[in-house]
């Protein structure tokens, strides 16, 4: 590798934290782009952790951070601002110096981005508003309706509109991070990243959260195209003939791939894979029933409703009330 030396050109990074941040939430933004300047054997990146005060940052795990600066005395030029998440994301958004200070640095920075609740600070500062943001899907409810004039949506893994980015969470940092590394340095270095973390593939960002959950990973390079463009696009059309010719071969050979490679034919996958992610989203969200079908790709909530009884023996709203983990699900019929 080169020397990395200084380099003048490198962009720099600065990371929000506060007391209560998710470690991982910090690290996977940080050891990305430590490692991308590794490989590349320059200095690509600068980046600095930065906390009210400039105080040590107890993380969720109990760990302790330090900082290297104070978020009121953080000045420009930023390339990059990210406001981690955690347990006290709550407290930050309702710390009205935090708030401020991360609505003052934004205006100094290029692109800003948040890590799973980091999206609340931001929120709370008005940087999200009139934008399409997520969160992790857990926490999407809240900040929905805590900050109507921001369009959340709980599906993808992370989103980009305009200048500022969000993510679901946790690891869906190191995809956004990665994305910004395939932005900033083309997708040849961001793939050599991507392997050096042990990623078994850089996700789209569209990729729905739910998805990462129930899709497999087959060894074929072609039938796991094809699991990824259905995982990321329920809502599309998905018939055979369709995702063959996304896939780029014939409807009779993607049948044959999918029935060697994953025991099914590419419908019956389909199915089991909207089924799948309808029922987690269920038992996890408060989404209507109503709106969990459109996005799951069910034509109807009649069709929702039959493919719940043949395969769990129970519409939805009931198969909700017995497995559901949130408080004030929606209830559709």
């Amino acid at each position: 590798m080169a020397d990395t030396s200084s380099d003048d050109t490198a962009r720099r990074v600065v990371v929000v934290g506060y007391e209560g941040s998710e470690l991982l939430d910090i690290a996977c933004v940080t050891s990305t782009l430590d490692l991308t300047v590794r490989i590349a054997g320059r200095t690509l990146y600068r980046t600095e952790l930065i906390s009210p005060n400039g105080q040590a940052i107890r993380c969720d795990s109990g760990l302790e951070l330090h900082s290297s600066g104070s978020l009121q005395r953080a000045t420009g030029p930023i390339d990059t601002l990210v406001v981690s998440g955690g347990r006290g994301h709550e407290a930050a958004a309702a710390d009205a110096t935090v708030v401020a200070h991360v609505r003052r640095l934004a205006t100094l920075a290029r692109r800003v981005a948040s890590v799973c609740t980091g999206a609340t600070v931001l929120a709370a500062a008005g940087l999200l508003d009139g934008r399409r943001a997520t969160t992790h899907w857990h926490y999407a409810d809240v900040l929905a309706r805590r900050y109507p004039a921001v369009h959340v949506d709980p599906r993808p893994i992370f989103i980009r509109d305009g200048r500022v980015a969000t993510s679901a969470g946790v690891t869906s940092a190191l995809d956004l991070t990665l994305a910004l590394v395939t932005e900033d340095c083309g997708p040849d270095l961001a793939r050599v990243v991507a392997q050096a973390l042990v990623t078994y593939l850089q996700r789209p960002g569209n990729q729905a959260q739910m998805s990462v959950f129930t899709a497999p990973n087959p060894d074929h390079v072609l039938v796991r195209r094809a699991v990824a463009h259905v995982t990321t696009h329920l809502a599309s059309t998905l018939d055979t003939a369709t995702l063959a010719a996304q896939c780029g071969v014939s409807a009779r050979q993607l049948h044959r791939l999918f029935v060697e490679h994953l025991g099914m034919p590419p419908g019956q996958f389909v199915r089991r894979t909207r089924l799948d992610t309808a029922a987690r989203m269920l038992a996890t969200t408060g989404h209507p029933i109503g709106m969990i079908a459109r996005w799951c790709g069910f034509t109807s909530l009649e069709t929702l409703r039959q493919a719940f009884v043949a395969q769990y023996g129970v519409p939805p709203s009931q198969y909700r009330a017995v497995s559901s983990t949130t408080v004030g699900a929606g209830s559709d019929p």
